[in-house]
C-alpha cells in the first residue's frame, strides 16, 4: 500500500473513531428507554416447517453442507459426512447419544489443544438454531463438549433436531436463559457457517478461527403418535 493510500485509510479510521465517540457521548447525555423485543405482530408469519427450510437455506448460504434425515438415519448421515476420513481421527463429547456414534471415536473433552490438533473432525449436538440468521448455538453441555473441541478440529459435524429450530435471536435467548434465576449463563458459541474471514486484500480465508468445514445434519422430529 502506498503512503498516500495508508494515510487515507488511517484518516477514515480516525474519522470513524471520532464519530463513534460523539455518538457514545450523545447516548450517555440522552439515555433513552431500552428497545422492546420485537412483537409477534412484527414477525413474519411462518410455519415451523418454513422456519426449518429457512434455516437450511441460510446455513447453505454460508457454504456449509446440510443433510436432512430422521432419527433413524442420523448415524448413517454422520458416517457419510466423515466417510472420506475413514478411519480418521474423530472426537465427540461423552454426552452424544450412543446411537449417533461410531466405534473408535475419542472423547475430546479432556484433550489438550495440542492433542486436538491431530483430530480431523468433531461430532456434536447443539442447543438451538436460529432460522433467520442461519446460526447454530452451542452452550457446551455434555452432548457438545467444551468450546475448544468445536473450534480446533478442521471439520465440525453438528446434529440439529428440527424441534430445536427457533425463528429469531429473541426466541433463541429465551431457550438459552438459565432455568434457575440467578444461575450463571454458560459460555456459548454461535456458529454461522464454516470459520471465515478476509485478509488485507479482502480475499476470503477459511479456517482461521475454527473449522473450515461445517456439516449440519438436520434431523426431523418424530411425528407424535
Amino acid at each position: 500500500m502506498s503512503t498516500n493510500g495508508r494515510d487515507q485509510v488511517l484518516a477514515r479510521v480516525r474519522a470513524s473513531l471520532r464519530a463513534a465517540e460523539r455518538a457514545a457521548m450523545h447516548a450517555s447525555d440522552h439515555p433513552g428507554p431500552p428497545q422492546p423485543p420485537r412483537s409477534d405482530a412484527q414477525r413474519p408469519d411462518r410455519t415451523h416447517a418454513e422456519l426449518v427450510d429457512l434455516l437450511a437455506e441460510r446455513v447453505e448460504d454460508y457454504r456449509a453442507t446440510v443433510v436432512r434425515t430422521d432419527e433413524a438415519g442420523v448415524a448413517a448421515a454422520v458416517a457419510d459426512a466423515l466417510a472420506d476420513l475413514d478411519p480418521g481421527d474423530v472426537a465427540a463429547p461423552p454426552g452424544l447419544p450412543d446411537a449417533w456414534r461410531s466405534h473408535g471415536w475419542r472423547d475430546g473433552t479432556a484433550a489438550s489443544h495440542d492433542e486436538l490438533q491431530t483430530v480431523q473432525a468433531v461430532v456434536t449436538a447443539c442447543r438451538t438454531a436460529i432460522a433467520e440468521t442461519g446460526t447454530i448455538v452451542l452452550d457446551h453441555d455434555a452432548d457438545q463438549g467444551p468450546r475448544r473441541l468445536t473450534l480446533v478440529p478442521d471439520r465440525h459435524v453438528c446434529v440439529v433436531r428440527t424441534d430445536q429450530v427457533v425463528a429469531d435471536v429473541d426466541d433463541a435467548f429465551a431457550v438459552l436463559r438459565p432455568a434457575e434465576p440467578g444461575r450463571p449463563v454458560p459460555p456459548m458459541t454461535f456458529v454461522s457457517g464454516p470459520s471465515a474471514t478476509s485478509d488485507i486484500e479482502l480475499q476470503r480465508v477459511e479456517g482461521v478461527h475454527g473449522p473450515r468445514t461445517l456439516v449440519v445434519v438436520l434431523v426431523a422430529a418424530p411425528v407424535p403418535g
